[in-house]
């Protein structure tokens, strides 16, 4: 029988609505599912409101906590799915994984992503979230 944890680490935010933030599921490699982090800290409040880059870096401090409540980190991740709401932050994107991702990625192996322009996310002062698949 497959088993299923869900769970909310204690260093996020509550979910603000009907999900959990991490579901792992062990059937060999155990596969982690971490739903879209925004740029929200764990009291709740928007970081970085109309700043994109202080936004990506809340959402992958994010992502990074719930990897390592997960007993994953960064060289686990499979796919990201990165969802945007303005189409002119794209080039600020590639600007910000092209930086950051060689510290986050050393071996250059760099997980798929698929980019989504979106109208809008859960608040109107969020500019993106990612959604991260890991496996351990």
């Amino acid at each position: 029988m497959v088993q299923i944890e869900i769970f909310n680490p204690d260093a996020l935010a509550a979910p603000g609505g009907a999900y959990s933030h991490v579901a792992r599921v062990s059937a060999g490699a155990t596969i982690v599912e971490i739903a879209g982090q925004i740029a929200m800290d764990r009291d709740r409040n928007v970081v970085g409101a109309g700043d994109f880059e202080r936004q990506c870096d809340q959402v992958f401090e994010n992502l990074g906590t719930a990897l390592r409540a997960s007993g994953a980190d960064w060289r686990n991740v499979m796919r990201f799915m990165t969802f945007i709401t303005r189409r002119e932050d794209i080039a600020r994107l590639r600007e910000w994984r092209e930086r950051e991702f060689p510290r986050l990625f050393p071996d250059g192996a760099y997980p798929p992503n698929t980019l989504l322009i979106v109208n809008g996310l859960a608040t109107e002062e969020l500019l993106l979230e990612v959604q991260v698949s890991a496996a351990i």
